[in-house]
């Protein structure tokens, strides 16, 4: 035991503690996902390899010796959405600091969701972050317009033609609407939750957006971010919940939003 810790180095230690560090982060990230389920079944199939091979059962350990020969190829196949989630977060950097435009910004998104939400309007809201959301922009409407409360209300429109996509806001202006969002394939997911809740999960499980989801059957706003769904939020909860997104945790903008409130 001496000789070990003797022969330890602080290579060895900063060595564990990294490895360590993935592990953990890798655990976090597939958590309550299907890819639980699925890393379960590989271990199950190592085991039953070695077991094959101590039983001498020939036929069994070569059948499990050829598919286990391509297990990292067969484990990125597999895993390649949990994989991409994992790149998109790696070097994202904490959303720049909000100036006064993008406190209105919000303020008029908040708004839009409260009055939708009275009138029994559905819609989805996608605010873009870091990871950019080029590929759902490209396939979508594009209106590069000043986001405003009156806008956002009238493209949710039963009647209007784009209000079964979503909307997305891209360097604070509504870049696109009718966006087709990916779903969620998180078997965890409410059955509750129609096809709006699960678009805007799909995208955050993706990317760093944030996402506003507005129920038309309930009436209840919802806030969407890193695959999870904080539902039944009023006015105040939601101007609250993404101030504490975007605004700078050194310079809290509590004022800004009263003033604004206001105007």
């Amino acid at each position: 035991m001496l000789e070990f810790a003797h022969s330890l180095r602080w290579q060895d230690i900063f060595d564990i503690l990294i490895v360590s560090f993935i592990i953990y982060r890798i655990m976090l990230l597939i958590r309550g996902t299907r890819a639980v389920q699925m890393l379960v079944g590989i271990v199950v199939l190592i085991v039953l390899y070695f077991a094959a091979r101590e039983f001498e059962f020939l036929t069994l350990y070569w059948l499990l010796g050829t598919f286990l020969s391509s297990i990292f190829l067969i484990i990125i196949i597999i895993f390649q959405r949990d994989i991409r989630r994992a790149l998109t977060q790696v070097g994202q950097t904490t959303f720049s600091k909000p100036q006064e435009n993008m406190i209105h910004i919000l303020l008029e998104i908040v708004r839009a969701a409260q009055q939708m939400a009275q009138r029994k309007i559905g819609g989805l809201i996608v605010i873009e972050r870091e990871t950019g959301l080029n590929d759902y922009i490209e396939a979508a409407h594009p209106l590069d317009a000043i986001v405003s409360r009156q806008l956002l209300v009238s493209i949710f429109q039963t009647t209007a033609p784009l209000h079964d996509g979503a909307v997305i806001i891209h360097n604070g202006r509504i870049n696109s609407a009718g966006a087709l969002l990916p779903l969620t394939r998180n078997p965890y997911v409410s059955k509750q939750l129609g096809t709006r809740h699960r678009a805007a999960i799909g995208l955050s499980e993706e990317t760093d957006a944030v996402i506003i989801v507005i129920s038309e059957e309930t009436q209840k706003i919802s806030l969407v971010q890193h695959g999870a769904i904080t539902s039944d939020l009023d006015e105040d909860a939601l101007r609250s919940r993404l101030d504490a997104i975007f605004a700078p945790k050194e310079n809290p903008t509590p004022l800004l939003w009263k003033n604004w409130l206001n105007k």
